[in-house]
């Protein structure tokens, strides 16, 4: 008996989508990340798509780090749709149709279990994951954006509690190995 340590991997598999009511909910249906830009200007690369519009008409995320598309909002817009292939158009009072504003890019990458997991669902390039590819959503094995839906987590929790089980049985075997070790050495140090 022993423990070991085994790699650890990000599960980047399809989640399921779930619909909110938020224009600004993005799910990815597919491959591909979106694009974010960290404070001190590197990029970072997540599936979370709980973006949020400020006071300026840029789209963030919770964390308040731009959406890649160098898409502004207008402040009189009244709503936003974005369509599958990352087109935004803005809408304002008085006129029915939209105006293009911009596009939001889906990025992939050669190998993306490659990609360092920073935390807070925000992904960094490595030599392992390769560059970064931006492009169109729906276009060259990217997926497709659906507006007012977020991605849910794709990890098994049933596999992932029985994984659990089963190592803090390990564990506690080891103990028990540990505990009777311990007691025939101290038996055998009193036989003299």
């Amino acid at each position: 008996l022993g423990v070991r340590m085994s790699t650890v991997s990000v599960n980047i598999e399809q989640g399921a989508l779930r619909q909110t009511s938020s224009d600004l909910d993005l799910a990815v249906e597919g491959r591909g990340f979106f694009e974010v830009t960290l404070p001190s200007g590197a990029l970072a690369f997540t599936r979370d798509g709980s973006f949020k519009r400020t006071g300026e008409g840029l789209i963030v995320n919770s964390d308040g780090y731009p959406l890649g598309g160098d898409v502004t909002i207008p402040v009189d817009a009244r709503s936003v749709t974005i369509n599958a292939n990352g087109e935004v158009f803005a809408f304002f009072d008085g006129q029915p149709n939209g105006q293009l504003i911009g596009a939001i890019p889906l990025t992939l990458f050669v190998n993306e279990k490659g990609l360092e997991a920073l935390g807070g669902n925000l992904f960094r390039q490595t030599e392992a994951s390769g560059v970064p590819i931006p492009g169109e959503a729906g276009l060259d094995g990217r997926g497709a954006i659906r507006q007012g839906f977020l991605e849910d987590s794709s990890v098994d929790v049933v596999a992932q509690i029985a994984d659990l089980i089963e190592a803090q049985r390990g564990y506690e075997l080891n103990s028990k190995v540990i505990s009777a070790a311990d007691q025939m050495l101290g038996a055998a140090t009193q036989i003299r």
